[in-house]
């Protein structure tokens, strides 16, 4: 026993040496540019995974499925071209670049706050680091994806740039509405980015201890950061579904206003897996290659500044 307890130390100090800190700005770096590959790569599907859940929407297309998903990219292409995929990705640049860099960096910072180092923490702070880090995040970012919500739901016509959103939004439904859907939103950040990170660090030290490998590689992390994304999604997806429908109640004619009303009204009207669990097939697509993808470019990232640094070279 005593030298499997060894065997687990020197797997845990294997990672923790291969993986030290960098500064905070080299942390807001690498998690920006994580957040912007992954989010670009699977944009298309982003869009249509809202349209679905907004019920205006779908009551002219139909019930969520795939087939009908991929079809409606289809037709989307055809009727607007290419890059109308990849509508209101402006939006999301300017909200994503910022949250994965305060959601990566916030989370180094945190582990520090609770233990002193990631992998001295017990599973419950470790689960805690990650969604004090997506709460900070959010609690930051939040107006942008509001504006993103509304830039995937509507015609081109109705906004032109993003600054037009928050100007429009402003004036005509008033500050306030920047923020609708902000309470479901924290809800449903704590249990996906506890779990989220939860999960992908907790595979990466299982996978250090069983192949004494300090690095997986790139492939590795995909899986890793898939598995975390699926189990995370899937936890909180209802609340995903509730937060788009008050973000998008404005140009849509709902009167969704509170959480427990959107909840009822939603399985009033739709039922609970129709209505609370729309689209999560197309999350289940999306989202375990989002986090995969972005988990893995900030790794990699990680890396890649750590040995400039080692060469002498700074860009911080």
């Amino acid at each position: 026993s005593a030298s499997k307890e060894s065997a687990g130390r020197s797997g845990w100090l294997c990672v923790a040496e291969a993986l030290p800190r960098l500064s905070a700005v080299d942390s807001l770096l690498c998690g920006a540019f994580a957040g912007a590959v992954a989010k670009t790569v699977i944009a298309p599907l982003d869009r249509t995974k809202i349209i679905f859940q907004d019920v205006k929407t779908i009551s002219s297309i139909g019930p969520f499925s795939v087939q009908e998903a991929f079809r409606l990219i289809y037709c989307t292409y055809l009727k607007d071209g290419l890059l109308s995929l990849w509508r209101g990705n402006s939006a999301t640049m300017v909200r994503v670049m910022p949250y994965a860099a305060i959601q990566f960096c916030s989370h180094e910072q945190y582990k520090k706050l609770l233990g002193g180092g990631f992998w001295a923490l017990p599973p419950f702070p470790r689960l805690l680091a990650g969604s004090l880090a997506g709460t900070t995040a959010a609690m930051l970012t939040y107006p942008l994806d509001v504006v993103r919500a509304r830039m995937a739901v509507t015609a081109k016509e109705m906004y032109s740039n993003i600054m037009h959103v928050f100007v429009r939004i402003s004036q005509e439904e008033g500050v306030r509405t920047l923020y609708r859907g902000f309470t479901p939103t924290i809800l449903g950040v704590i249990p996906y980015a506890g779990i989220t990170f939860f999960t992908y660090e907790t595979l990466k030290k299982l996978h250090a201890e069983r192949t004494k490998r300090c690095q997986p590689y790139p492939h590795e992390r995909l899986v890793f950061g898939a598995c975390a994304g699926l189990i995370g999604q899937s936890a909180s997806y209802p609340l995903d579904v509730v937060r788009r429908r008050m973000q998008t109640a404005g140009v849509t004619g709902s009167s969704y206003s509170t959480i427990v009303g959107t909840i009822r009204e939603i399985v009033t009207k739709e039922g609970v897996v129709r209505g609370l669990y729309k689209g999560l097939s197309m999350n289940w697509l999306k989202g375990p290659v989002a986090v995969g993808i972005s988990f893995t470019a900030f790794d990699i990232t990680h890396n890649l500044l750590l040995k400039l640094h080692q060469m002498g070279y700074s860009i911080s």
